[in-house]
């Protein structure tokens, strides 16, 4: 199915078995306040890692009802994040997120070849947006963690984002390769890297349907594509946006939202289940909706 808003996806979460999202060093307002607004919601339980003290004092200034949710006491981020990626790996919980610990040592707790979550795949990030006047979510990756990505590394990026389209109920997700055209020019390397992918769809991304190079407006107007004379099986029905490198990503992820008053969730693809790396700034809807995306996945997909 496709969700035409962040409401939709949090009332379905409700309707599905409860899940349970583990934070790593949970010592973070911003991230409490997620977990309190996530709870009224009753979209997941919740597992707390980090300095007890420190997470009680917080949940009072943010009106955190803190009864009924496990509190693991561990002061030093790194070993809060070791120890959270544990839980998720050894099944205890289902989703991981981070709270006050150095993005780096988060994501290389993830990456531990020794107790983490590890896949055969790259992390990538997966952006979700809620645009207004636009009828449904628009799915875009990477715009977050790859800066330049090769043609093997665009392979894995796709990949992981279009196994989790499937795993919230996209059974054939429209993929659109973005470019500045429609053209192959050897002179603008994405449109090459574009081609290649297109060519393997087949193989490398069975219940998709794939097509590029595309220009960002046919991917998302019928009207464009039909003006330009440009026939494509995605014209103006595009679920995923795939972006040529970390800038074109950021750039159109931040016009979104800031001159299109879009608002944004997200998440980290290719390890063993879905994890939340936040802004700090990021508004309290977005860190909600991007648990509520997380949840949604791992409850229809549970066993999988």
């Amino acid at each position: 199915m496709s969700f035409e808003n962040f409401y939709q996806v949090i009332a379905a979460v409700k309707e599905l078995p409860s899940r349970r999202l583990c934070v790593a060093a949970a010592n973070e307002e911003a991230v409490l306040e997620a977990v309190r607004d996530s709870r009224k919601e009753g979209l997941v339980e919740f597992t707390l890692v980090g300095p007890e003290e420190k997470i009680w004092r917080m949940a009072m200034t943010v009106s955190l009802n803190l009864q009924g949710i496990e509190i693991i006491d561990i002061s030093d981020p790194i070993e809060a994040a070791n120890r959270a990626v544990k839980e998720v790996a050894e099944g205890r919980s289902d989703i991981l997120m981070k709270g006050m610990v150095n993005s780096s040592d988060f994501l290389r707790a993830v990456l531990n070849p020794n107790g983490g979550m590890r896949r055969e795949r790259i992390l990538s990030h997966l952006a979700i947006y809620e645009v207004p006047g636009y009828y449904r979510l628009i799915y875009m990756t990477d715009g977050g963690l790859n800066v330049n990505p090769t043609l093997a590394q665009k392979k894995s990026i796709m990949q992981n984002a279009i196994e989790f389209l499937h795993s919230v109920g996209l059974d054939e997700p429209k993929v659109a390769i973005l470019s500045a055209n429609e053209k192959i020019d050897p002179k603008v390397p994405a449109t090459i890297d574009a081609r290649d992918l297109k060519e393997m769809a087949s193989e490398a991304f069975p219940g998709a349907v794939v097509d590029g190079p595309t220009p960002l407006d046919v991917a998302v107007s019928l009207e464009a594509a039909l003006h330009k004379g440009i026939e494509s099986p995605i014209a103006g029905k595009a679920d995923l946006l795939v972006a040529p490198n970390i800038e074109a990503g950021n750039l159109l992820g931040k016009a979104i939202m800031y001159f299109a008053g879009g608002r944004m969730a997200g998440l980290v693809l290719g390890a063993l289940r879905p994890v939340i790396l936040t802004s700090r700034n990021e508004p309290p809807m977005g860190k909600m909706a991007s648990i509520a995306l997380a949840a949604y996945s791992v409850a229809r997909n549970k066993g999988s």
